[in-house]
Order: structure tokens, then C-alpha cells, then sequence
């Protein structure tokens, strides 16, 4: 008799939480059985029976609350009717992201009337998302899975125990390699990526300026939320009052594998990422990346064979091209604000040590600056081959952006390590390993809130990009 698995998210829209769905659904022997219960129901075919419960979707800005055990007895009659019984495991996915004000009282109540709980966090408030913080306690006593190494270990040192956490990677497709587009047109560099501000879109504009045989750099998406469009419109006017060699919108008339497989190579500057899909993608389409590296997060990736080397950890730039005090100011505020937001208590000496490392020798990190502060960088660029050349001795890979001795080597092993460490029969027969241990394995942990906190925000990479709001 198989198992009986039930999904649990806010919605179904475009995206990675809905495609890992999508995997963990196809996952599953053909004999188990599964729901996906959602606030909102998808726009186009999903491949499961679905059960509506629009209460769980996100919050109404302008209020609007609901009886969290009124909604659990919802949730709990789709499953049943669905299972003539209740399902083996319940996996909920995002549920520490206050998108649904209410979200931990409705956990709890399902918890009371017997849900067998599994958590699987793919992004953390405490990693840079501060306004959609719980002040709540997270859900104890079920079983939490992450996606990333980083995380698996933040949670081990923040009280959950290996037998209630689950390091669950995601799998990536491995494409039939198709053949470059024959259309004739100009080289250019891609940044595949919807331009959201912890993608770091300045530090790309900064590369195209050291890209060699006149290549342009193109990105393909724009964002959707209200802040990262300003950002994003920012950065447009910037580029066209400067006269960059900078194209936006790219993916909008072609899709990924046209793009992919049209362009030279592929860049990345995010200076945050959950899973880092960015990381593997190129390689599988024959593709060289290059551009920031997150050792954090790519850890993983080169335990795993994937050769990663050639990639830059941080990208210093003078502070005095910037504006020291305005700086600090700005930096410090943004500080104390992600503190108070997080219930995070700092000692204001702790503070000043943090900056002082954070910019010592009198550089920083181009990735830990606001726009404005990168823009100031960028347009002095433009007009001074003086700062160009003391860039490049502060950062001499900018000399060769993108070079490295045998690209066609390193595309073959890394894309070799990927369908190797990360294709779907891997990943199935992890997923079903967690779903005996959680149905089957009786848990007693809790997360200490006060030291996740601590574990995320480490000021000495605090980002203004990343925690900051945008202002012009």
C-alpha cells in the first residue's frame, strides 16, 4: 500500500517553490497518492488534484483574518475526502514566511488535530526578508527539510536535531544539448534572471564595461514587486543616460533556451541565493559562467565535483569614491532597523567593529552598496580610465572577465558532476527516504528564534541591496 502525501502552499504561480512542487510530485511512486492544497489555484494545467482553501494564500494588505481551526478542519476534510482518511504526510512549503499573517496559528491547530508535519524552508525571514518576520515561535515537534547545506547547518545549531532535519537539494533537468540558433547576430553576455535587487543588477552593468570584442550584456526579466521595479527603472534610465552597452528585457520575446543557447556566455552577481540553481543551469546548456561567487551556497555544489574556482568572492572598490560618513550613516541605520525588525538585540560597539571590518584598507565590497553608492562607481568609471585602471589593480580579474585556460574541460566536467549529483532518480529516492522518516519517526525539537537571527545577520556581509529599502 503506498503512502498518501499532501502539499500545503500559499499558491501555485510561476516559480521555484511551484516547480519543486511539480518535481516532488513527479517523484512519487505511482501507487502512492497525493493533494496539493493552495490559497490560489494555478492559472494553467497543474499535474494534481488540487483542493482550494483560500484562506491559507496571502494576506490582504487591508486585513482580513480567519479562524485558524475553522481552516485546519478545511484543510483536514480535503484530505480526507481525498484519502477516504488522513495522509501520511503533510509537506508545507515557504511556512516561515509571514506571507499569511495567520499562517503559524493554522500550523498549530493542524498539529493539535493530529497533521504529521513536514516543513521545508526554502527562504528565511532572517536572511534579508525582515518585514515578513513571525514574532511567533515556528511550529516544534515536526520535521523540518532545507534545501541547501548552509541551512542544514544553521538549523542544527539552532536546536533542531538530525533525526527532524532533512537536507533536501533540488534536482535540475538535464536538457538534450540543442544546437546554437543559426540567426546572425552580435555577441552578447547573459544574466538569465528576473531583475530583483539582491540580483545585484549594478554589479553586471559594472562587468559590461570590461567585457572584451564589444559584447553586450543582457538581462532577461524585469521584476515584479513595487521596490525591486524601482530599482530596476533606476537602473534602465542609468544605463541609457550613460550610453552602456547594456540591453533589459531580453527574455521577454525569447525563451530561456533560445537566450541561453544564443549567448557567448552567462554571468551571475546575486549576492544572495537559496538553492542557486544559477550555478548549475549554464553548464548543462554547454555554457561557460562566470561573475560572483557564494561560497555559502556553492559549497554544495563543489563538494559535489563542480569546479567553481574561477568565479571572484567579492569585488573591492575604494570607499572614498563613495562618501565615508554618508555611507556609514546610511549603513548603520539600515543596522539597527533589520535589528528591531528581527528582535534582534546588537551592542552598538558590535556595530562599529563590523563596519570597521567590512571596509578595511579603506575598500568595501561593491556587492554591500545601495544603488545609489554603485552608480557613483559606475559613472566615474565612465569617464576616468585613472579609476578604471586602480579598479582593475584592486580586482585584477576584471582584466580577463569571463577568461579561463580550458573552458570546454571545465564545461564538460561541471556538467558531468551535475547529472551525476543532482538528476531525478537521486532526488526520488531521497524525497521518499523523508517521507518514511516523517511518517514514521516521532520528533522533539524547536527552533531558537534568537539564534537564527544571529546566525543570518552577519554584519560583516550586511548588504544594503539585500536589507535595505531602495531609495533614489
Amino acid at each position: 500500500m503506498g503512502m498518501k502525501i499532501a502539499f500545503a502552499h500559499y499558491h501555485l504561480k510561476t516559480g521555484g517553490v511551484t516547480t519543486v512542487i511539480k518535481q516532488q510530485l513527479a517523484s512519487l511512486p505511482d501507487h502512492w497518492q497525493s493533494l496539493v492544497v493552495t490559497g490560489s489555484l494555478p492559472q494553467t494545467r497543474f499535474p494534481a488534484r488540487l483542493a482550494h482553501v483560500p484562506q491559507i494564500g496571502y494576506s490582504d494588505p487591508l486585513g482580513g483574518r480567519y479562524d485558524p481551526d475553522a481552516v485546519a478542519e478545511s484543510i483536514l476534510k480535503a484530505i480526507h475526502s481525498r484519502f477516504s482518511g488522513s495522509c501520511d504526510v503533510l509537506h508545507v512549503h515557504n511556512p516561515t514566511l509571514a506571507k499569511n499573517h495567520q499562517f503559524l496559528d493554522l500550523l498549530n491547530a493542524l498539529q493539535q488535530k493530529g497533521a504529521n508535519l513536514l516543513l521545508q524552508i526554502h527562504d528565511f525571514a532572517e536572511d534579508g526578508r525582515p518585514r515578513s518576520y513571525y514574532a511567533a515561535q515556528y511550529p516544534a515537534d515536526c520535521h523540518y527539510s532545507v534545501i541547501n547545506g548552509r541551512d542544514y547547518d544553521v538549523l542544527l545549531n539552532c536546536g533542531l536535531v538530525a533525526n527532524g532535519l532533512h537536507l533536501l537539494a533540488n534536482t535540475v533537468d538535464c536538457p538534450q544539448l540543442p544546437t546554437r540558433p543559426s540567426e546572425s547576430q552580435k555577441a552578447f553576455i547573459l544574466y538569465p534572471v528576473r531583475a530583483i535587487r539582491r540580483k545585484n543588477i549594478g554589479e553586471a552593468i559594472l562587468l559590461s564595461l570590461f567585457i572584451k570584442n564589444g559584447a553586450a550584456l543582457s538581462i532577461t526579466l524585469p521584476p515584479n514587486s513595487p521596490a525591486d521595479i524601482s530599482s530596476y527603472n533606476g537602473w534602465k534610465s542609468f544605463v541609457k543616460t550613460q550610453g552602456l552597452n547594456v540591453v533589459f528585457e531580453r527574455g521577454l520575446a525569447r525563451d530561456f533556451e533560445t537566450n541561453v543557447m544564443s549567448a557567448d556566455s552567462l554571468v551571475t552577481t546575486s549576492i544572495t541565493e537559496g538553492f542557486g540553481f544559477s550555478f548549475l543551469e549554464p553548464w548543462l546548456y554547454g555554457k561557460l559562467l562566470w561573475g560572483r561567487k557564494l561560497p555559502e551556497i556553492t559549497r554544495d555544489f563543489e563538494q559535489n565535483g563542480i569546479r567553481l574556482h574561477h568565479l571572484y568572492n567579492r569585488l573591492l572598490v575604494p570607499l572614498d569614491w563613495i562618501g565615508l560618513d554618508q555611507f556609514r550613516s546610511n549603513w548603520t541605520h539600515w543596522v539597527r532597523q533589520a535589528c528591531r525588525l528581527l528582535n534582534h538585540e546588537v551592542a552598538d560597539s558590535h556595530i562599529r567593529q563590523a563596519f570597521d571590518a567590512c571596509t578595511r584598507d579603506g575598500n568595501i565590497d561593491f556587492g554591500l552598496l545601495d544603488e545609489g553608492s554603485q552608480k557613483k562607481i559606475i559613472a566615474a568609471l565612465v569617464t576616468s580610465r585613472k579609476t578604471v585602471d586602480m579598479l582593475m589593480r584592486l580586482n585584477p580579474f576584471l582584466a580577463h572577465p569571463g577568461d579561463v585556460s580550458d573552458p570546454d574541460s571545465l564545461i564538460r566536467n561541471n556538467r558531468t558532476a551535475i547529472e551525476r549529483g543532482y538528476n531525478r532518480r537521486q532526488y526520488r529516492q531521497k524525497l521518499l527516504d523523508v517521507y518514511e522518516r516523517v511518517a514514521n519517526t516521532t520528533i522533539r525539537q524547536r527552533i531558537d528564534k534568537k539564534a537564527l537571527a544571529a546566525a543570518f545577520l552577519d554584519l560583516e556581509r550586511f548588504s544594503l541591496l539585500k536589507w535595505s529599502d531602495y531609495a533614489e
